[in-house]
């Protein structure tokens, strides 16, 4: 009774965290929007496989995850890649992307694999977020923790998947059509402000 107790708290606050968007959701729509729900699959999976290292190496009870220069050089290298994929998304040509053909490769679903995987392990917040995590199980077993990272993992991979299907939809592209060259830069100019804003946290640390 205690474990399920347990269980469900956890896998609340999980998925509760999940439904507040963020870099990985902006990152999964507008591959979405643009090459279809298939190919920001492997966005899905990328940021899964995010998740499941920093959930295997948290719950191993790893000290990295929360070692100040590592979260450093993330925060760093994380606001570089949020400002560069700001860019990206402000100079993108929406509207004539979402007018060509979809095509679905493998080079395509590839390349959104990285970019989930890189979105996923340069987010500090991801870090920090596990790491707390784990800190409220340490009483579990080896087992109990096994289950519950594999859980999350399986949590992830399956609501962002939902979320491309979601957006992929013939009906949801529809409604979108004209409003996708704005959420686009307003997407690009949110990513950009939040990669600057990580940068200036990280200088002012450094400097105090």
């Amino acid at each position: 009774h205690a474990r399920m107790e347990q269980f469900l708290a956890v896998a609340v606050a999980h998925f509760l965290a999940l439904l507040i968007p963020g870099v990985d959701f902006f990152l999964i729509a507008r591959t979405t929007m643009t090459s279809g729900w298939r190919s920001a699959s492997g966005a899905c999976v990328g940021i899964a496989c995010a998740n499941g290292v920093f959930v295997t190496v948290a719950f191993c009870g790893l000290s990295v995850v929360t070692n100040p220069t590592v979260l450093l050089a993330v925060q760093g290298a994380g606001g570089v890649f949020l400002i560069v994929m700001g860019i990206a998304f402000l100079r993108a040509r929406a509207d004539v992307e979402l007018a060509a053909p979809v095509r679905v490769g493998r080079t395509s679903w590839t390349r959104n694999l990285g970019l989930g995987l890189a979105s996923g392990l340069l987010n500090p917040k991801n870090a920090l977020f596990y790491a707390s995590l784990a800190a409220t199980l340490t009483a579990a077993s080896a087992g109990a923790r096994t289950l519950y990272g594999a859980w999350m993992v399986a949590v992830v991979l399956a609501w962002d998947l939902f979320v491309a299907v979601a957006l992929g939809s013939e009906r949801a592209l529809a409604g979108l059509a004209r409003l996708l060259p704005w959420l686009t830069r307003a997407a690009g100019g949110v990513l950009g402000l939040l990669g600057l804003g990580m940068i200036g946290t990280l200088a002012a640390s450094l400097v105090g």
